[in-house]
């Protein structure tokens, strides 16, 4: 899952966002490095991004962690108007076990991963030999030079180990 924020105390907001998304059906395994960033694909200015990302596992299909998901940024003030707008909270699911689908409502992979250095950077940190479903390796995509122009500054861990005791052992 990729996690950003641009609006208010932003590494507030992602380290909350962790917290919730971990339950006893969705466990953070691992999670990158903060990465701030400039946003991409808007029209209107933004503030700059931090950026996550964090692996879990799961006994959720993907459209019931989509739900998960969608509360966890509802209860983080994420308010959805209109694409463009800066957001407390925003998480994407981008893979799910090698499953490829697109609904109404989610396509896996993410189908702007490959072209978003604000994911694909903290993902090779946490996972660097993955690969998508098709077996394209992510530095693959990360090596693009769309990919490689963007601004990505890693500024470090989102918790320090002893602010890990919320996780389960």
């Amino acid at each position: 899952m990729s996690l950003g924020s641009n609006q208010g105390d932003r590494l507030h907001h992602l380290r909350e966002a962790v917290e919730r998304l971990h339950t006893p059906q969705v466990q953070v395994e691992r999670c990158a490095s903060v990465y701030e960033t400039e946003p991409v694909g808007y029209d209107t200015p933004q503030p700059l991004y931090l950026n996550t990302v964090v692996q879990v596992w799961t006994t959720l299909e993907p459209l019931a962690l989509l739900e998960h998901v969608m509360a966890v940024e509802q209860a983080g003030g994420r308010v959805r108007t209109h694409y463009g707008n800066p957001r407390t909270i925003d998480i994407d699911i981008v893979l799910y076990e090698g499953v490829q689908m697109q609904t109404e409502h989610l396509t896996l992979p993410h189908p702007r991963m490959h072209e978003r250095a604000f994911v694909l950077v903290p993902l090779l940190e946490i996972a660097p030999d993955l690969t998508l479903p098709d077996g394209t390796p992510i530095q693959d995509l990360a090596n693009q030079p769309a990919v490689q122009r963007q601004k990505v500054w890693k500024l470090g861990a989102l918790w320090t180990d002893e602010e890990t005791a919320w996780r389960e052992p």
